[in-house]
């Protein structure tokens, strides 16, 4: 199983539309997107550097896995 890489958020979020999430709120520090087609709703907290198990949080939410997160985050 592939090491996940230290990001922020913003990277967290460029990688996650690719797969159709868009930004549609911010509440405080916390960032809501959406993907219509899959009807889902992904929070990314802020942050300069997410913490591993948030990464792994936010892959479990949009129910990525692991190696297709990691590949979106190197385009």
């Amino acid at each position: 199983m592939p090491r996940l890489p230290a990001i922020s958020a913003k990277a967290a979020i460029k990688a996650l539309d690719q797969f159709g999430f868009k930004v549609y709120r911010q509440t405080g520090s916390h960032i809501h997107l959406w993907n219509e087609e899959r009807n889902q709703v992904v929070t990314v907290p802020n942050h300069l550097e997410l913490a591993k198990g948030t990464l792994i949080s936010i892959m479990k939410q949009a129910k990525l896995e692991r190696k297709d997160f990691i590949a979106a985050l190197k385009e």
